[in-house]
């Protein structure tokens, strides 16, 4: 019995004929061991209209060298800019990171501690000894890990070494959450009722919450990034709430206060870009739309945004640069606020740093943001003037992540990258990673494998070449959430602009469960992989002309194949003819066309005129296989009421329960953390715990056993 996975792409249409999602390649092709630095395609996306012609000017001395205080794709979007300024590099990282990306682009590299943050990447001692070493004169911190402790920057002045940043005055103004409230209602910005203070305790929360009246939000004091941040809507998910947000702080943040205000239900998530100087000059660079987002982290965001209007978006920016200004602000900084359906917008956070999103708001400006913070961290004034900031064009940003979004809108997947390509040769396409082929998603750091950028004369042509950008990414070895990400953008409600932060709940309550294909999709779909299948054989039959003992005779002129998809399975017929296959599929007829190589990871396809790329996992096997196959056992389904399994790799932060204990449906059994975010497991059903496999510090994998029932 033979029979061959193929792996199908996305039906990708350059005829415009309808289009279907990427879903994994699982048809084998050679590994390419390509050194890969991350790099923009040819039609550069800071455009050189505008601003984007300024340019850098090599007169204008800054740094000699920097170190990056950070990994990934930050540490080499920074690296990137240096080496255009002609700026030395610096990189550290940790035992797991020895052979990331960053660490191969820096110009030196120093180890600073072990694969845990806290021993490595939130190692201040090991990071400032490595500036020592190397003589660094700055330090950029990207985003995250100590791009806003204030204690930091204190470090880095205390030896004379320029932290490419804000103040630490603002930094501990606007970095902490509860002052930067307090701060913002003294600047006349609008902001959310909550309570100003740091939450003592769970029952403290409680009182608080009820005072304010739910739903609220708990959210740490010290954090961003939708780390330590929960919506409690009564007593209990308060007490939840405050718990796991306390411990994601801590872990995140190593701070672990907390504050709670009123959630406002169905907002959209706007944020204004800033930029300050140390002479008193600052600028708001127009809004960023991030409303797409789960679990409180953004997910698609886009520059502009497609609901404000110019009233709206001066008042914002103002607001933005008041408070700014309120702090001295002198950095790239990002203001967000919480827009409700009728333009009334909320001060949420203040962000003393450079964001993820950063990309589209420098495609609509043309201004490369890494470059002014140096500038103004050297001391150099703003170029510009408010009235200078066009908005040229239209930018979308789509996080790609190493998650499976079919599980929870996206659980962790770890596991090396065994093949792995950027569609940076579309035109307007801009990938920022710190990724390459071979490189490892662990379980220590966050899961984002790259921001994917768009860039269009408006919002229509910067949707279409998203589109195109995620048909064409190509990323094995792990789950990723590509699928989820182009259901988004092509949704009409999308692309209408209906959005808000529940957006991914309300259009797919029941969770994300795929693409559904139409009819004529389907068809196509069964003809393209049946023609993969053949074009295989015939492949195999001259393989470097020794003779070979075929699946299918050699005078064989029409393949019956059993294909299944979705769960179904489907008899269709094919024959071909040169490198056109016809194949039949519910008594249609369609003509397949290709050069059918068969190495590369992507292929396009002609089907009766309409151009395919590929990108899906079916099943095919011939019809005597298909026969003989109904004879082999089926594997029975396990019965999970009584175990529970780990849904993603991660660490045992604590388990609840020993052997012996009663447990109800739904009571807390262990929490997992996996890439600093906290996840409480349960109990499916009320009975009594008869074995605990796990323990506090446990490293565990996607289905490994964590407690069994009686």
């Amino acid at each position: 019995m033979a029979g061959l996975w193929v792996g199908a792409v996305a039906l990708v249409t350059a005829g415009r004929r309808g289009r279907l999602p990427p879903q994994q390649l699982m048809r084998s092709a050679a590994l390419r061991t390509l050194k890969h630095v991350p790099h923009y395609s040819r039609q550069h996306l800071l455009v050189s209209r505008g601003l984007g012609s300024v340019g850098y000017d090599p007169s204008e001395k800054t740094f000699d060298k920097i170190l990056i205080a950070n990994r990934g794709e930050i540490a080499c979007r920074v690296i990137k800019t240096c080496k255009k300024m002609g700026i030395k590099t610096v990189a550290i990282h940790s035992d797991a990171d020895a052979s990331s990306v960053h660490v191969k682009m820096a110009d030196e590299a120093v180890c600073v501690g072990p694969a845990p943050t806290s021993k490595s990447y939130l190692n201040m001692d090991a990071i400032m000894e490595a500036i020592k070493k190397t003589r660094a004169q700055a330090v950029h911190p990207g985003y995250g890990f100590l791009s806003e402790n204030k204690e930091f920057a204190k470090c880095l002045a205390a030896e004379d070494v320029i932290f490419i940043g804000p103040d630490t005055h603002a930094i501990q103004a606007m970095g902490d959450k509860i002052e930067s409230k307090l701060l913002a209602k003294k600047a006349n910005v609008n902001t959310i009722p909550g309570f100003d203070g740091v939450v003592k305790d769970a029952d403290e929360a409680v009182r608080i919450a009820r005072e304010i009246g739910y739903p609220v939000m708990i959210k740490a004091s010290a954090g961003g990034g939708g780390k330590g941040m929960r919506i409690a809507w009564d007593d209990e998910e308060t007490r939840d709430g405050f718990r796991f947000s306390s411990q994601e702080a801590a872990s995140s943040f190593g701070d672990d206060r907390l504050l709670i205000e009123k959630f406002i239900d169905n907002p959209r998530h706007i944020e204004i870009q800033v930029l300050g100087d140390k002479h008193g000059n600052a600028l708001w660079l127009n809004e960023r739309e991030c409303s797409i987002q789960r679990r409180n982290q953004k997910v698609v965001e886009e520059a502009p945004s497609i609901f404000l209007d110019p009233e709206t978006r001066r008042a914002m920016g103002e607001q933005a640069v008041a408070l700014a200004k309120a702090v001295k602000y002198s950095s790239a900084g990002t203001v967000e606020f919480l827009v409700d359906s009728k333009k009334n917008f909320y001060f949420l956070e203040m962000n003393t740093r450079l964001q993820v999103e950063h990309p589209v708001t420098e495609c609509i400006t043309g201004l490369d943001l890494v470059q002014e913070m140096i500038r103004v961290a050297k001391g150099y004034p703003l170029r510009h003037k408010q009235a200078d900031i066009p908005i040229n064009g239209w930018a979308v940003e789509c996080r790609v992540y190493a998650e499976d979004p079919y599980k929870s809108f996206g659980l962790p997947s770890v596991g090396r990258l065994s093949q792995y390509q950027e569609p940076i040769h579309l035109p307007g396409v801009r990938v920022d990673s710190g990724i390459q082929p071979g490189s490892d998603i662990s379980i220590y750091y966050d899961p984002m494998i790259s921001k994917l950028i768009t860039y269009g004369s408006d919002r229509t042509e910067a949707l279409k070449r998203m589109e195109d950008a995620l048909d064409n990414y190509v990323i094995r070895g792990v789950a990723h959430n590509i699928a989820l990400l182009r259901e988004v953008i092509i949704n009409s409600r999308f692309v209408k602009g209906d959005i808000n932060t529940k957006f991914l709940s309300d259009v797919y309550p029941d969770g994300f469960k795929g693409h559904t294909l139409t009819e004529n999709e389907r068809k196509q779909l069964l003809a393209i992989a049946s023609s993969l299948f053949v074009a295989s054989q015939l492949r195999a039959q001259r393989f470097q002309e020794h003779s070979r003992v075929p699946v299918v005779k050699l005078d064989t002129v029409k393949w019956e194949l059993s294909i299944k998809l979705h769960d179904e399975d489907y008899t269709v017929t094919a024959s071909n003819s040169g490198s056109t296959f016809s194949v039949e599929v519910d008594g249609s007829k369609l003509n397949v066309t290709s050069t059918w190589n068969l190495a590369s990871p992507l292929l396009s396809v002609n089907v009766d005129g309409t151009e395919r790329t590929v990108q899906y996992k079916v099943h095919i096997l011939t019809k005597l296989a298909a026969e003989l196959n109904k004879f082999m056992l089926k594997k029975v389904a396990e019965d999970t009421s009584s175990i529970l399994r780990s849904p993603m790799p991660g660490v045992v932060v604590a388990v609840s329960v020993a052997p012996g204990d009663m447990v109800a449906e739904g009571q807390e059994i262990c929490v997992i953390e996996a890439m600093k975010m906290q996840n409480s497991m349960t109990a499916g059903k009320t009975g009594k715990v008869k074995s605990v496999q796990c323990r506090a510090g446990d490293t565990v994998g996607e289905g490994d056993l964590l407690v069994e029932l009686e």
